[in-house]
């Protein structure tokens, strides 16, 4: 574990097609590591935990999860990127098309069309934002 880890309270927030948005709030902790930012942290849900690591560099960013869910997200501007996202019945492809990465402190920004087994999911818009977290 980097030894410059940062405890952070997280506010995850996700707009599909400027409809749909989901909010969560979580602990976990960011830290930098080779030109890149990392956010983790936990969620609790109905199947068990789900762990979730951002990475953020320059014009890339990768989404993994780990636990109850499993997925690879990564992006890159402009590019399509396949990804996988796992669940109890099956694998599913996904392909992500970032449209924006951006990243600055306390804050990670990415909009991206989003594909799921072939099929366009919509345009998502992920927003988390983050502060130290001072007990």
């Amino acid at each position: 574990m980097p030894n410059n880890e940062i405890p952070v309270k997280i506010k995850v927030k996700t707009t599909i097609d400027e409809e749909e948005t989901f909010e969560l709030m979580v602990f976990g902790r960011y830290y930098q590591k080779d030109q890149a930012s990392f956010l983790q942290y936990e969620e609790a849900h109905e199947e068990g935990t789900v762990r979730t690591i951002v990475k953020v560099a320059q014009d890339e960013a990768l989404i993994l999860r780990g636990g109850a869910v499993k997925m690879r997200l990564p992006f890159q501007l402009h590019k399509k990127l396949r990804g996988s996202y796992e669940m109890p019945f099956g694998t599913f492809e996904t392909l992500t098309m970032a449209k924006r990465i951006e990243h600055s402190e306390g804050l990670i920004d990415i909009l991206y069309d989003f594909t799921m087994q072939g099929s366009p999911a919509g345009t998502y818009h992920l927003e988390i934002s983050f502060q130290e977290d001072k007990k």
